[in-house]
């Protein structure tokens, strides 16, 4: 079952789906060197406070991510899709799969008009995420509209 909340070409069966997009006036090119940048994200990242490693397929990475209004904590995801220009992802779990997992994905659209949608959406699954519901509504939320705002300004500037 889908709805219009779910990413385009998402159908979400069990879980939770946060999603947030955002027109930026810069090429697919220009968004996805900033979103790749990670030494920078200290510098104007409010979501993501800082991410180590190397984006490789099926390689581990470091990620500490501060929503607003909530405690941050950092976690060392898994990741699943590096297709340049186009889309990042990559799945974060709790101590053990099924417990809760998240799906965090990126992905660019070229409008073919000078701008790029800037998609940024995350699965969330396990026995957990009820307890985490309206953290994930408010606090995860808001953190991804503050980051595609500030990559935003990032690539306007």
């Amino acid at each position: 079952m889908s709805n219009k909340n779910n990413a385009p070409g998402q159908v979400i069966r069990k879980g939770k789906l946060i999603y947030s997009e955002i027109t930026v006036h810069a090429t697919p090119q220009k968004v996805w060197g900033i979103l790749t940048d990670f030494s920078k994200y200290p510098s104007w990242n409010p979501f993501i406070k800082s991410f180590k490693g190397q984006p490789v397929v099926g390689k581990t990475i470091e990620a500490h991510i501060c929503p607003p209004g909530a405690k941050g904590m950092t976690f060392k995801p898994e990741i699943l899709q590096y297709k340049q220009n186009e889309e990042l992802r990559w799945i974060g779990k709790l101590f053990v799969t099924h417990l809760f997992d998240g799906e965090h994905t990126f992905l660019l659209r070229d409008n073919n008009d000078g701008t790029t949608t800037l998609m940024q959406f995350e699965r969330f699954r396990g026995i957990l995420v009820p307890i985490f519901k309206k953290m994930l509504d408010v606090n995860t939320q808001e953190g991804f509209k503050q980051m595609n705002g500030a990559l935003k300004q990032q690539a306007e500037q």
